[in-house]
């Protein structure tokens, strides 16, 4: 027993070098040899784990995907201003807390050049948040897709321009542009 609890705790912490260096250095930034070092056992016990990049970074994009989807909760159950302030906040703990981008901002970056699962990956992230987005909007197809552009978009200048506050303007500007509090 305690075994199986060892190597669940390794493979978590695998998982966790692995979204921390993806995050900040993009798929082809990503080695076994430096998550290894990084959780500090030998590069063939991440390949015990996880026997291909390709299905390291699938686990990791599932695993943040659901973490993700899950604190969003029911869409409904918002208005649709407390929908989009809980997105904002989720991408601001990204860059204020963090300091890194979106997973799925550096996956879709690189989309072309990845492999199938890992962009099937991605695209399930972008489609199942659209759609959360899509019913806590009461079915605002385009202002779903908008504001989750301007997020992602947000992240990404707050990248370049090493500038956390990037990603605030861009949330201030479209709360004041298409939301009140009273929903």
């Amino acid at each position: 027993m305690a075994t199986a609890r060892r190597g669940e705790v390794t493979a978590a912490r695998i998982l966790d070098s692995a979204e921390e260096r993806l995050c900040r250095y993009g798929y082809n930034g990503v080695s076994f040899r430096d998550i290894a070092a990084d959780v500090g056992v030998k590069s063939a016990s991440v390949h015990y784990f996880f026997p291909t990049k390709p299905a390291l970074v699938a686990a990791v994009a599932r695993r943040y995907a659901d973490l993700c989807l899950a604190e969003l909760g029911d869409p409904q159950a918002r208005t649709p201003a407390e929908a989009v302030a809980l997105v904002a906040e989720m991408f601001r703990r990204t860059v204020a807390e963090k300091k890194r981008m979106c997973l799925f901002g550096m996956l879709a970056a690189e989309v072309g050049g990845l492999p199938s699962e890992v962009g099937a990956e991605a695209r399930r992230f972008f489609a199942e948040t659209l759609a959360w987005l899509r019913l806590a909007l009461r079915g605002e197809a385009a202002e779903a897709e908008a504001i989750l552009a301007a997020f992602e978009g947000g992240v990404l200048l707050a990248r370049a321009m090493d500038d956390p506050a990037m990603l605030e303007k861009v949330t201030e500007r479209l709360a004041a542009r298409h939301f009140t509090t009273s929903g």
